[in-house]
């Protein structure tokens, strides 16, 4: 599995033999519906809780499911492998850090203004593909990417309220999460998807255990042990929905559907939180959509001329 945050990304998987896309259009769909559960589900938790005892209490519950499953697959075990160790330690970190500014984004900010910034990470991934990994594109796709944050800064409009933090922390999510994006490829070709998956839900519990260590409680409202519940079932299906999906169909494909992300929750938003989303808000929201959705179409295209 190639991540475990609130982002969406394309997971580096060998294909499935044939592609078949509405089946991956399918699993893509049941992605979009659980991560948009699994947002709402962060909010009814932090209600009650501290943003980074989510974090800690989602990540621990998560162990806890695998290390049961471990107990009982040897299969699984023998699946485990770490040849990389200095490696699964910075993107465990990367992603700890990430999931943590992005919890405390969801808490703290409306929620579709969280998810349209969620979506720069693809952007962010990007950029540092040109700057880590030396990847050459061409000016179109240096046009997207630029036009792409002009979004950002639309959203981002000039103000030092409390709510200017939560803007930056959703910024600082997905940069820190495209980081741990880059490392993703080797790490799982080297180890295979579960031992990253793996690696990165031991470091979150334990960089997360000093940082909710201030605000370490247990939940007392039953609403909030269904809503942590939900946020490991939830967050687990939208780890598989995304591997299925992208084994079976194409990545341009995908990801216009991953956008009805914001349609769900902003409706989920509306009704349980009465939040409606600004102009500036909606208005960046297109620009960065389209940005990514252009980057996504001429990365497809871009293949298909290599074929």
């Amino acid at each position: 599995m190639a991540k475990h945050s609130i982002h969406g990304t394309t997971p580096n998987l060998t294909p499935a033999p044939e592609r078949d896309n509405w089946r991956g259009l399918k699993w893509m769909m049941l992605s979009v519906v659980a991560s948009s559960a699994m947002t709402i589900a962060a909010r009814v938790a932090s209600q009650e809780l501290d943003s980074r005892m989510v974090v800690l209490g989602r990540a621990a519950l998560t162990l806890i499911a695998i290390l049961a499953v471990l107990a009982v697959s040897s299969k699984l075990r023998g699946k485990l492998q770490f040849t990389d160790m200095r490696g699964h330690l910075i993107r465990g970190f990367l992603i700890a850090i990430s999931t943590q500014m992005g919890f405390y984004t969801i808490a703290t900010i409306p929620l579709a203004t969280t998810t349209v910034l969620f979506f720069t990470a693809p952007i962010f991934a990007t950029v540092l593909a040109i700057l880590i990994h030396g990847e050459k594109i061409g000016p179109r796709r240096i046009g997207a990417i630029l036009v792409g944050f002009v979004g950002v800064i639309i959203i981002l409009r000039p103000g030092f309220d409390a709510l200017e933090l939560g803007l930056l922390t959703a910024m600082g999510s997905s940069l820190t999460f495209a980081m741990a994006l880059t490392m993703s490829r080797n790490l799982s070709n080297a180890d295979g998807p579960f031992s990253t998956y793996f690696s990165s839900v031991v470091i979150m519990v334990i960089v997360s255990i000093p940082i909710a260590a201030p605000a370490m409680t247990l939940p007392s409202l039953n609403v909030t042990w269904i809503a942590m519940f939900a946020l490991v079932i939830t967050s687990t299906t939208r780890g598989i929905g995304d591997i299925e999906a992208y084994r079976h169909a194409d990545a341009a494909l995908l990801t216009p559907v991953t956008y009805l992300r914001l349609v769900f929750i902003g409706i989920a938003a509306y009704f349980f939180f009465d939040e409606t989303p600004d102009i500036p808000t909606l208005f960046g929201a297109t620009i960065i959509i389209a940005a990514t959705l252009y980057i996504a179409q001429r990365e497809r295209a871009l293949k298909k001329a290599n074929i």
